[in-house]
């Protein structure tokens, strides 16, 4: 990790009673506080966000939200059977009918940064890796992990300030930072899409009861407010503890102590950021519904309870930039609620065996009916200017694999839902005939108000007729 904070920054020398392993206990503790966010001043090392908003012309929060389903689809069943201009939905769009006018389907767009190159065999951590940042990951299992900052997290920079939280990140799986899981590709590219640094993936949370206790407080409606400021208090009091620990450090530590000083500061400078956008803002709203108990045992009804608090963090304008990994790329999840016993990723590779495509498809409904009971309710829900909060939103649904057998990364399975504020024309299939996903992310950064990006990833310009 790179030193932010200058040698006029540094700690005060260690008092003698300090110890080493004193300063190692300090530094767990503030591991042991993954809520808090940051205690230093600004001008030791983060740069503030651009002071821009995301809104419509009405003056209403507009929203980006990305909600990702793995091992591409079977594109027989995919694809709309009308041509250019005309949406008519296809099987597995079925499920959306209620919000066809709210769509976009959008043919012809790629990720070529997750072709396979010099690098062989990874398309799954590829898919992801480069879904949301349009640049090639490193091929590695070990820390060395390399990919890009993700769309959402540029926009979250931009427009982060105007809400309590700069972004929202939301998966159905156990979080993974470490490890092999796809070819020598390291388990961080498959489980997660935010990536706030080449190096440093945001790491979704998969317990919905965390995500609203985060968004909204502990407690049950009409405590939660009196709970929140206690937690505040309760936070400042530990800053303080852990600021003056910080300062009685030695700064002689050696090069492995030193680094996990780094970190500790960089954990107090989170936590401070943190409360100040909670006075700024104020409290949080208390909605007038039950705290989640926790991760439900069925899948669908995991899913749906995400999809809840991304409902619920827009409708409260609490973030305006989610993102939803539904399961991991690769995931060999089995679907027995469902009536398929075998694995979602073992099924994918079906070599053109009918009973195997069926079942895919079958999965790739099952993911398609999450996604439209989540866009019918926003479209029932009101915003502050009187139109739905999926008018005021752009909603981007999709894979980064394309045909799961083959391992295709072109003509991927997408779809832009919402009207981004008046912005987008929906209700319609458009075909970009091999147009890199960069200029679509272009496009919808410029709808966000983010200003002073003229490329990102592999982008080659920007989309139009959206």
């Amino acid at each position: 990790m790179n030193r932010s904070y200058s040698a006029n920054h540094r700690p005060h020398p260690l008092s003698s009673g300090v110890s080493r392993r004193r300063f190692l206990q300090g530094v767990g503790a503030c591991v042991a506080l993954p809520a808090f966010e940051s205690l230093l001043p600004r001008a030791l090392g983060t740069i503030a966000p651009a002071p821009a908003l995301a809104t419509t012309a009405t003056g209403a929060p507009l929203r980006m939200g990305v909600v990702y389903f793995p091992n591409g689809a079977i594109p027989s069943k995919w694809r709309p059977s009308a041509g250019e201009g005309t949406l008519e939905l296809s099987p597995t769009m079925q499920p959306l009918l209620p919000v066809q006018q709210q769509l976009q389907v959008l043919e012809g767009l790629d990720q070529i940064n997750a072709l396979p190159g010099p690098d062989g065999a990874g398309d799954h951590a590829r898919a992801s890796g480069t879904f949301l940042t349009s640049v090639r990951v490193k091929k590695t299992a070990g820390s060395d992990i390399h990919a890009g900052v993700s769309i959402d997290q540029v926009a979250a920079r931009h427009v982060g300030d105007a809400t309590r939280f700069a972004s929202l990140e939301l998966t159905c799986d156990a979080v993974r930072k470490s490890g092999n899981c796809d070819s020598g590709y390291s388990c961080a590219y498959q489980y997660n899409l935010s990536w706030q640094s080449p190096t440093t993936p945001v790491a979704p949370e998969c317990n919905p009861r965390l995500v609203f206790e985060r968004l909204f407080g502990a407690g049950g409606p009409g405590e939660r407010g009196a709970n929140f400021k206690l937690r505040q208090q309760q936070e400042k009091s530990i800053l303080d503890f852990v600021r003056d620990d910080a300062q009685s450090l030695d700064n002689e530590l050696g090069n492995r102590d030193q680094q996990k000083l780094d970190e500790y500061l960089t954990g107090i400078r989170e936590v401070e950021q943190r409360i100040e956008s909670a006075e700024r803002h104020g409290e949080p709203a208390d909605p007038n519904v039950p705290t989640p108990d926790g991760i439900p045992a069925v899948f669908k009804d995991h899913i749906q309870l995400m999809f809840s608090m991304m409902h619920l963090a827009f409708q409260t304008d609490s973030t305006r930039i989610a993102t939803f990994l539904m399961a991991n790329e690769g995931s060999n999840r089995a679907f027995g609620e469902i009536g398929i016993p075998e694995g979602h990723h073992y099924l994918s590779h079906h070599h053109g065996q009918q009973d195997m495509i069926d079942k895919v498809a079958q999965i790739d409904l099952f993911y398609m009916q999450q996604f439209a009971a989540f866009l019918t309710k926003l479209d029932a829900t009101k915003d502050v200017d009187g139109n739905s909060i999926l008018h005021n939103s752009m909603i981007l649904y999709g894979s980064g694999n394309s045909d799961g057998d083959r391992h295709t990364h072109t003509n991927l399975p997408i779809i832009l839902a919402g009207s981004g504020g008046g912005t987008l024309t929906p209700g319609r299939c458009t075909s970009f005939h091999g147009t890199p996903m960069a200029n679509l992310y272009l496009s919808i950064a410029d709808r966000l108000g983010v200003t002073g990006l003229s490329r990102f990833g592999d982008s080659t310009g920007r989309i139009t007729g959206i």
